[in-house]
């Protein structure tokens, strides 16, 4: 496998950046034509935990409650046999909470509520505000950060890579229409910093064969630049993604987003370091005199 990677490299890194080009398209136009599906965290709404029939299934659940309270209504599964967390939007014509007694009946012989507790749309739009402005300053910290650590040409590559990263997780919850929450909302932040990371390892040794190898292309150093680090790629995103496929198997329902977030950011963020990353400067003209001391006239 690594012996076929090094002398497919080149290849792998231009095709994979088309086909990231391509992915970043098809996102875009899934968040433009669908939207994000916002969870209550966003939009505001109850949550209330009940407890019914342990023979009650999810399905049972939300045939029931869905057609009274709203297609956004959400059942999962609680901590305790026949206990459910239901989540739906408050009624517009009136804020009063639901009595879910009345609409469980039917299904359950014991329906006892246990909790609820309503976030206000209020609420809810500051949550968007400040999710937005958090984006808005991780982006800009890292920009500032790059432009600092590399040449802008080599900085553009791994700039590039975080916003496909990101894109790719919106798009997939665009187009799937599964709940984007404040969970889902903390695996982007998670995915910047894990990006960030892999795009440093390899912008870094790009830049140290740039020195050291003044005879050589740009394209063969990028080639020996991505295999000196491919090893320390995989594995460190192969235990990351064993830990995630847990938190996904058996987390539950409620770090199910958490954890699809995670997934796709890892692969996305992998192969955009590798293709995207340094594929960009290559484009822009990178070369060796770029990061060797500018020689100063003495003369009068």
């Amino acid at each position: 496998m690594v012996e076929f990677f090094k002398q497919r490299i080149r290849r792998i890194r231009y095709v994979t950046s088309f086909v990231s080009l391509a992915l970043m398209l098809i996102s875009l136009l899934a968040m433009s034509v669908n939207g994000l599906n916002l969870g209550l965290d966003f939009t505001g709404g109850m949550v209330s935990e009940v407890a019914v029939d342990p023979s009650l299934t999810h399905s049972q659940l939300l045939d029931t409650l869905e057609p009274q309270l709203g297609e956004f209504t959400n059942v999962t599964h609680s901590d305790q046999q026949g206990r459910w967390v239901i989540r739906y939007p408050v009624p517009q014509s009136s804020d009063d909470i639901v009595d879910l007694k009345p609409l469980l009946s039917p299904i359950s012989h014991q329906v006892d509520v246990i909790s609820s507790s309503m976030v206000g749309s209020q609420v809810g739009q500051d949550l968007v505000d400040q999710g937005g402005l958090a984006l808005m300053v991780s982006m800009l910290s890292i920009l500032a950060y790059l432009c600092v650590r590399f040449e802008w040409r080599l900085a553009s590559g791994s700039l590039l890579a975080l916003i496909h990263d990101v894109v790719l997780v919106l798009g997939f919850f665009a187009a799937t229409q599964m709940e984007f929450n404040l969970t889902v909302f903390a695996a982007i932040l998670a995915i910047l910093g894990y990006s960030l990371n892999d795009s440093i390892i390899i912008a870094d040794r790009i830049r140290e064969l740039l020195i050291a190898k003044q005879s050589l292309t740009t394209e063969e150093i990028d080639d020996q630049a991505v295999i000196a680090t491919f090893s320390r790629t995989m594995v460190t995103s192969g235990t990351t993604l064993m830990t995630v496929s847990a938190l996904w198997i058996l987390g539950g329902s409620a770090l199910q987003g958490f954890a699809v977030a995670m997934f796709i950011g890892i692969l996305s963020g992998t192969w955009s370091s590798i293709s995207i990353g340094t594929v960009l400067p290559e484009w822009l003209k990178l070369e060796p005199k770029h990061y060797l001391p500018v020689e100063i006239d003495d003369a009068p």
